[in-house]
């Protein structure tokens, strides 16, 4: 519906406010698809990259093609959006940039158990018909996520859409692996690395999680006599792929063993006795066996003193090549059957079991990972890792909460080669052609390899591609417009858990692709979503959130207020349906006060009436607005995303719905002409409350504020200014004295027993008084006294203390009290209030209580009986009070 924006409050046209009405309810489900669809169609989120507008951008952290949205997406987005909502108001060209990440773990997982519920592998399919029946189910069901962040009101650029296995993305993945191979960035060697034997594939520590684990700690003896020495290990198995046992060089316990050499049992291998400093002499019996192949620690070591390092592990996690008759067995199996073999022989020293200890493992799969040797590629990380750090230590790139920058720096000064390469199928085949004799070349796109050469099985680390994420997108190598305009992007929002994984991946692939210009100006780091109670979500716990249920349930706008509102910079964020609840009684509240607002004329003008002409509340509401758009404008700046939304909660819900609506009623009532004046008050703060609420509520406040404004779309208004007047100090004091007064009063009313709304004739006096005499009328409004009239005879005072003085309220509830039903209700009252008063003593009189109770049981009984004496104290005070009947 149009309605006219009226230049001047005289203009009012009170049938044209008849046709602006709201339904009685909020039902985000009737409207929201509608309105995304319509925002979409209007080209709201298109950005154009050849506009004179100044650039604000953003790239999506991408979703994996196989995830749907979860708890940590929503949140994640909701704090994006409000950014690029914000900033599309204020002016800037933005293009918030979405896509998504093949995958290639999560994919494998996935199809790989298809395939076997099939009767069949991937092996056995052959790699050419697997990425065919991959690309298949892309089409088909990946990616399921882009329609639920629709939902969400993600207001992302659909036209811009990217893939990390779209023709672009491959043809500059290829062209970055050119690059730093031909500048000796990368490289193929033997290193140790984290191995998944279920995907038979190497992983990043990205995919890798630790968590402690019950195992047995075993500790045995090689050698005899007083040339043996004894060690300990989780891994028993692993000794088959021992190759020296270390001492620390100033233990003195093992001096004249060090350079000898030991049998190694089992096998008939002979082992050097070897001193390292990375030995513990304090820790255990000072002596650890060194496997190099099978544990980082150990490999250090072997490569320090030029210990060999057999692979006793095969792809699978079996044993092999070992020479001995625990060769096939798998890696638990032998665990079980080396451990028994030793024991056999009188070398189990001693067994530790449970045994709590921290184990890698596989992210996707869930299996213990295995560190193992491996012939994989590397990239050389140092230039590039201490290019990612200075930018970071020059202030080009800022990083909120400041105090992540120690975590980062930790990261990008002790980084090691990066392994890139993974023995899967899905994703960018590393471009290395090797010939019949051992030749090696690197091909650029568009290069064919000799004929007879074959291309190296391998694919890239996702993280490679999602590395070159944030210039990739926009159209690099090419020097594209979108390139021009929207490189470097202005800020990545993304979780402190990636800070290493991805987010130092892009900062140093950025700077080296885009001639030392990092990928972001800021690194805006926020905390994970938590249960209620602050404890991690997880299926087997049973505590997570589905937001796609609770977007049924409340809405898109009660989730993201949700989620904004618990978003402090770099903290954790504790989530239940107690949240969402409350924010759906905003968004209803919100709804609520427009629909009165509504109904009483409020009209959105060229301008507000002058100064002169407006009441205190009118000023007051009106410094408010401005104080409050000028904090918000800071907290957004400052991602105080909490502290911003607590700030419009709270004016919203305090200051201009149980405030100014309320005096607006009492100030309506008084004549057309002040009515006009709070009409054209009450448009004023509703358009700009409206238009500060869009970027984190967009649903409801689009239709809110168009069915107030004669505007196209709140998406695309302007972001509200502060209009520059002067703050009236004396009439925010005068209003506060107001809404003090009026409490007390109230208060003072519901202990006196009197009915609500009852008008009960009143005195009012004293120096506080006085300057509030122009208010007379909106305070007596809305405690519902009456004035005193020549029969009146006080029954009851009150005193309340203001800045200005004290003021005198004399009641007359002689007409208004039932004292004998007031005196028997309180009585009742009296009688439950001593009732929990003596449980509560009883119990915290009981030693054996006190003792057995958990602490926060025995604090929450002593609240209840901190409670009960006050509400005796409380209830013998009004009876007191109460005149003899």
């Amino acid at each position: 519906m149009r309605v006219r924006r009226l230049v001047g409050v005289t203009e009012t046209e009170p049938e044209q406010r008849d046709t602006r009405e709201l339904p009685p309810t909020w039902n985000p489900a009737e409207v929201e698809d509608e309105l995304y669809a319509r925002w979409v169609a209007a080209g709201y989120f298109t950005a154009d990259s050849g506009s004179d507008k100044p650039p604000y951008s953003i790239v999506i952290p991408p979703p994996n093609v196989t995830g749907s949205l979860h708890i940590g997406h929503a949140f994640e987005h909701a704090l994006i959006d409000a950014l690029i909502r914000r900033k599309r108001m204020q002016g800037f060209e933005t293009c918030w940039l979405p896509g998504m990440d093949h995958a290639s773990i999560a994919v494998h997982v996935l199809m790989e158990r298809q395939l076997a519920k099939e009767g069949t592998t991937r092996h056995e399919m052959g790699r050419e018909k697997f990425i065919e029946r991959v690309w298949e189910w892309k089409a088909n069901y990946g990616g399921q996520i882009l329609n639920q962040m629709r939902r969400l009101g993600d207001s992302v650029d659909w036209t811009r859409e990217r893939f990390t296995l779209d023709e672009g993305l491959s043809n500059a993945v290829h062209v970055m692996f050119k690059r730093l191979y031909d500048d000796g960035l990368i490289y193929r060697a033997e290193r140790l690395i984290n191995w998944s034997p279920s995907m038979q594939s190497g992983l990043s520590d990205a995919e890798v999680k630790h968590k402690d684990v019950e195992g047995e700690l075993v500790s045995m003896r090689y050698g005899d006599g007083d040339a043996s020495i004894v060690v300990a290990t989780t891994r028993v198995e692993t000794m088959l792929g021992d190759t020296a046992v270390a001492v620390h060089p100033d233990d003195e316990r093992y001096t004249h063993l060090v350079g000898t050499e030991i049998e190694l049992p089992l096998t008939g291998r002979k082992i050097p006795i070897i001193a390292d400093t990375h030995v513990d002499p304090a820790f255990g019996t000072g002596a650890v066996k060194v496997t190099p192949a099978h544990d980082p620690n150990d490999f250090e070591i072997g490569q320090r003193h030029g210990l060999p390092m057999p692979t006793i592990l095969d792809g699978q996690g079996r044993v092999a090549h070992t020479g001995t008759q625990f060769d096939g067995l798998d890696r638990f199996e032998a665990r079980v059957a080396v451990r028994e073999a030793l024991r056999d022989q009188g070398r189990i020293v001693a067994e530790k079991r449970p045994y709590l200890h921290s184990v890698g493992h596989s992210e996707r799969s869930g299996e213990p990972i295995e560190p193992r040797l491996s012939l994989q590629w590397f990239v050389k990380v140092e230039s590039l890792a201490k290019a990612a750090g200075d930018a970071v230590r020059s202030g080009q790139v800022a990083i909120s909460p400041p105090e992540a920058d120690k975590r980062y720096f930790d990261w990008v000064d002790n980084l090691h080669d990066w392994c890139i390469s993974r023995q899967l199928w899905w994703g960018h085949r590393i471009p290395v052609w090797y010939g019949p004799n051992g030749e090696q070349v690197c091909l650029g796109p568009g290069e064919e390899a000799p004929a007879g050469w074959r291309q190296d099985e391998d694919v890239l680390d996702t993280w490679f591609s999602a590395g070159m994420w944030p210039y990739s997108t926009f159209g690099w190598p090419e020097q594209t417009q979108d390139l021009a305009k929207f490189y470097p992007t202005s800020v990545l929002m993304t979780g402190y858990d990636i800070l290493f994984f991805w987010v130092v991946r892009m900062m140093m692939f950025g700077g080296y692709a885009m001639d030392g210009e990092p990928p972001f100006r800021t690194i805006a780091l926020h905390g994970m979503v938590r249960d209620q109670f602050g404890k991690k979500m997880s299926k087997t716990t049973g505590n997570g959130i589905d937001p796609l249920e609770w977007l049924d349930r409340y809405g898109a706008d009660a989730v993201r207020f949700t989620m904004v509102r618990g978003a402090n910079p770099g903290v954790d964020v504790p989530l239940g349906e107690e949240n969402v609840e409350n924010a759906r009684r905003f968004a209803t509240k919100l709804w609520n006060a427009t629909r009165f607002a509504l109904n009483n004329g409020a009209t959105v003008v060229d301008a507000v009436p002058s100064r002169a002409e407006l009441t205190d509340a009118d000023r007051w509401i009106l410094d408010r607005t401005d104080a409050v758009i000028s904090r918000v404008d800071t907290l957004f700046e400052e991602y105080e995303f909490a502290k911003l939304a607590e700030e419009l909660f709270h004016f919203t819900w305090d200051e201009f719905c149980d405030w100014y609506l309320e005096l607006a009623k009492v100030q309506i009532a008084e004549g057309e002409q002040r009515a006009q004046i709070t009409r054209a008050v009450l448009g004023r703060v509703l358009d700009v409350l409206l238009r500060l609420l869009q970027p984190i509520m967009p649903f409801i406040t689009e239709t809110l504020w168009k069915t107030l404004t004669d505007g196209e779309s709140v998406v695309i208004a302007d972001w509200p200014t502060v209009s520059g007047e002067i703050t009236d100090e004396g009439a925010a004091l005068r209003i506060e004295s107001v809404q003090k007064l009026i409490t007390e009063i109230r208060r003072f009313r519901s202990d006196q027993g009197l009915p609500p709304r009852k008008r009960v004739p009143t005195e009012l006096s004293g120096a506080g008084w006085e300057g509030l005499l122009p208010h007379e009328t909106a305070v007596r409004a809305l405690t519902w006294l009456d004035g005193s009239g020549e029969e009146f005879a006080a029954t009851a005072t009150l005193e309340v203390p203001l800045p200005s003085g004290q003021v005198t309220v004399r009641l007359d509830t002689s007409g208004a009290i039932n004292v004998a039903a007031e005196r028997n209700r309180l009585s009742k009252e009296l009688t439950v209030a001593r009732q929990d008063l003596d449980q509560c003593e009883r119990k915290l009189g009981n030693p054996k209580f006190i003792d057995k109770a958990p602490a926060d049981v025995v604090a929450k009984i002593r609240v209840r009986k901190d409670t009960a004496v006050s509400e005796i104290d409380r209830i013998t005070a009004q009876l007191a009070r109460l005149p003899e009947s």
